[in-house]
Order: structure tokens, then C-alpha cells, then sequence
């Protein structure tokens, strides 16, 4: 894929939260899916040709600074450890690029993304064109390296799958937990705290995001993260959280009852989007295209918002004037995987990507009623949202997010088991 051209990946920067305080490292998806190595301050360095080399600059063992900061593999342990065939300590790394780029047609790097790693790859690049004279020859492309990788990312093997269940396990075992401790007066923070605990003791790192734990007419905020309010009876309580394991996503929103029951509203409004997402699940499988799954949400969630009286109008005039939007205003899905939006197009030569075997992705309508003219007041401040991670196999998806309860049945029988 490289031809005879290079490519140079660096891992993330650790980041300063306030003072001498960071936030907590989590390392370049990209750099991690190639390496698996966790350390900050590292570049991976590809070169093709006849005998392609993969190289990683890395700090060098430092005892003092392992007695502050944790263990570091060292360029000789990290070579031997990553099955790479090279590695040098990064304060190297300055002085051998453009040694490494001489003479390669194209270096493939990520640009746009931190304008002080874009000045450093051109000076580089800049050093070689200095040699020229001598006979040296500096890339004359600079090429963009996700449009190599994010292919490679969108089909997960069975290593990557195995990590996603379990994350889908793990969340789902969080989101069962939550449902329990769910009560009239509890905090939106409480319930994120029984989330966050299920994450760590269950062994994954961190969350993948972070968590929406929305009751009553939070939940029509689609990306609220304030989490403080006091849940009230009668309220419904939306939480989209997911954990992240050894890098991979898992990304879950269940919606139900702070009280244990549904309201007839709520049950309407929830039926609702628990068909559309049948529907979107229905059609995701090899050969559909991606947009397929949104499109068949977006039409049973139109005639229901008909049927209930939040539009008028007919079916068709609703999907062309795209009023449905009032009530559901985002995409059905995203991929999933190291990121969780991970990498990908989601159009090809601009045609919705074709669906195949590997790729994983979520499913997630909604419905968010906003109080105002038309609305019928029984339905204000109703927000539900149904999302679970689709894995497409060979024979149509599998869904990795399963343990998590959304029938109106299983969450209420769930939530009387809480005072049992």
C-alpha cells in the first residue's frame, strides 16, 4: 500500500488539565490500532519498498522518572515486545527523518490536526529538499495516511470482535445495574457513579465518552452531560454510556421509567422508537448500503409521529418536507470501534458505502418532544433514544449490546426486582 513511500504516525500528546495536573492519557487510535503500544511520546515510522521496515521512536528506560510516572519499555523492550523491526529513542527522531525521507516518493502523515507536528514533518521534508545538489530527493507527495488506514480500521478481526463483545457485555451488565438504582429523588450523578463503578470493576479503562445520564426534559438535550438534576416520579430517565476496553467502544442508550412504569405516553413514544430501531436493525446486513438502516427508522418513526399526532399530514408530505425532524433530528448510526465514531467514509465515489462482514456500527433512533405549538401537552418534554452496536456477519448482524434489557416487559419486570 505504501509503494516505495513512508509513513509517519505519532501517538497522542499527554495533555494539561490545570497546573502541573494532566488529564488522563489515552494514546492516538490510529498509532495504537498499528502498534498497541500505550505510551505517550512515540512515533511509529512505516517505510515500503523491496524490504519494508517498521521503526518506533520511543523514550528511553529513565529509572528516576519510572519512579514517578510508571514503567517504560525502552526502545530495545519495545522492539522486541511489538515485533517491530526497529526502534530508537524519540530525541532521535529529529535527527534521522530526513535521512528516512530521502529519496521516498511519498510521505504519508496525518496533517491538519496539530499545526506544531505539520511545521516539524515539513521541516524535515525541507531538510532533504536543502540536499538536492547532492543528489538527494525530497517526497513530492504529501499524502493524507487515514485514507490507508480508515479501510483497514471499518473491517475488525476476530481479536478487535472479541474486546467489542466484551465491552457490550460490560456495558450492558452497567446499563442492568442503573435501571436498579434508578429511583424518584436519587441524582442524574448517582446514576452515572453505578456506571462508572460497573466499568472499572469489570476491567475496562474509562468510559468511552462521556456518559448521558438525562431525566425528564433533559433527555430531549441530545448531548447533555451535565448529569446534576434530581429525578423526579414520573420522569423518564435516557442514559447513553458505554465503556471502553483495551481501546475498543462500546456505546449503549436505554431509555425507561425512573418509577419502574411507563406512562401511556411514554409507552407510546418508546414502542415507537423500539420499532424503528427493529426496522434499522432489519436491513443492516452484507450488501445493504448504509444509509438504509436510517432510511427505514426515519419511516416508521414518521407515520408513528402522525399516528400519535405530533404531525399532520401524509406519510409521504411528512418524509419529503422532512417535518419528522422536529421530533428526530440526527443520524440513525456511526461506526464503532477504536473511536466511537470511528474512522470511515460513510460514502464511496458518492454512493452510500455497501455494508460488509467485520464492519460494526450503531443503531440508534429517537424521539424528542419539545413542548410548543401543536404539541399535545401530554407528550412534552418525552425523550427516548434506543441504541445498541451491530456487528454485520455473513448472515446479517449480530448485536453485541444484547444484555442490556429494552422491551417494555424486561425493564419494568427488572425494575420491580429492585425492591424485591
Amino acid at each position: 500500500m505504501l509503494g516505495d513511500g513512508i509513513a509517519i504516525v505519532p501517538t497522542a500528546p499527554e495533555r494539561i488539565r490545570n497546573r502541573d495536573a494532566h488529564y488522563p492519557y489515552r494514546y492516538d487510535s490510529y498509532f495504537y490500532y498499528l502498534t498497541g503500544f500505550r505510551e505517550p511520546e512515540a512515533v511509529l515510522v512505516l517505510a515500503g519498498g523491496a524490504t519494508p521496515q517498521s521503526m518506533l521512536f520511543c523514550r528511553e528506560k529513565n529509572v528516576e522518572r519510572e519512579i514517578w510516572d510508571g514503567h517504560r519499555h525502552g526502545p530495545a523492550a519495545a522492539r522486541e515486545t511489538f515485533a517491530l523491526d526497529a526502534a530508537h529513542a524519540v530525541n532521535e527522531l529529529d535527527a534521522r527523518m530526513p535521512d528516512l525521507l530521502a529519496d521516498r516518493p511519498a510521505v504519508h502523515v496525518h496533517l491538519g490536526a496539530d499545526a506544531a507536528w505539520d511545521a516539524r514533518v515539513l521541516g524535515w521534508i525541507n531538510a532533504v529538499r536543502s540536499r538536492s545538489r547532492s543528489g538527494v530527493a525530497a517526497p513530492q507527495d504529501i499524502r493524507d495516511v487515514r485514507v490507508l488506514l480508515d479501510d483497514m480500521r471499518l473491517l475488525k478481526d476476530e481479536h478487535e470482535l472479541a474486546l467489542m463483545r466484551r465491552a457490550g457485555e460490560i456495558s450492558g451488565a452497567a446499563h442492568r445495574l442503573a435501571m436498579q438504582a434508578a429511583r424518584p429523588g436519587a441524582t442524574e450523578y448517582e446514576i452515572e457513579a453505578v456506571l462508572q463503578h460497573e466499568f472499572r470493576r469489570c476491567g475496562a479503562q474509562a468510559p468511552a465518552y462521556t456518559p448521558i445520564v438525562a431525566g425528564g426534559a433533559n433527555a430531549c438535550v441530545l448531548h447533555y452531560v451535565e448529569n446534576s438534576a434530581t429525578l423526579a416520579d414520573g420522569d423518564l430517565l435516557l442514559i447513553d454510556a458505554g465503556c471502553e476496553l483495551d481501546g475498543y467502544a462500546s456505546d449503549i442508550t436505554r431509555t425507561f421509567p425512573v418509577n419502574g412504569c411507563f406512562s401511556g405516553p411514554q409507552r407510546a413514544v418508546y414502542e415507537l422508537v423500539l420499532a424503528a430501531q427493529a426496522a434499522a436493525i432489519a436491513v443492516v446486513k452484507p450488501g445493504a448500503r448504509w444509509n438504509d438502516p436510517h432510511d427505514a427508522a426515519v419511516r416508521v418513526l414518521a407515520q408513528g409521529f402522525i399516528d400519535l399526532g405530533l404531525l399532520q399530514g401524509t406519510l409521504d408530505a411528512v418524509l419529503e418536507q422532512e417535518s419528522y425532524r422536529q421530533f428526530y433530528m440526527h443520524r440513525t448510526g456511526h461506526w464503532l470501534g477504536l473511536d466511537v465514531h470511528d474512522a470511515g467514509e460513510y460514502k464511496v465515489g458518492g454512493a452510500w458505502r455497501e455494508l460488509r462482514p467485520g464492519m460494526v456500527l450503531t443503531v440508534e433512533p429517537g424521539c424528542y418532544v419539545r413542548p410548543g405549538p401543536g404539541v399535545p401537552e401530554a407528550f412534552a418534554h418525552i425523550g427516548v433514544r434506543i441504541e445498541d452496536d451491530a456487528l454485520v456477519t455473513a448472515e446479517g448482524c449480530e448485536i453485541l449490546s444484547s444484555s442490556a434489557p429494552k422491551s417494555v416487559a424486561d425493564i419494568e419486570a427488572l425494575m420491580r426486582a429492585r425492591d424485591a
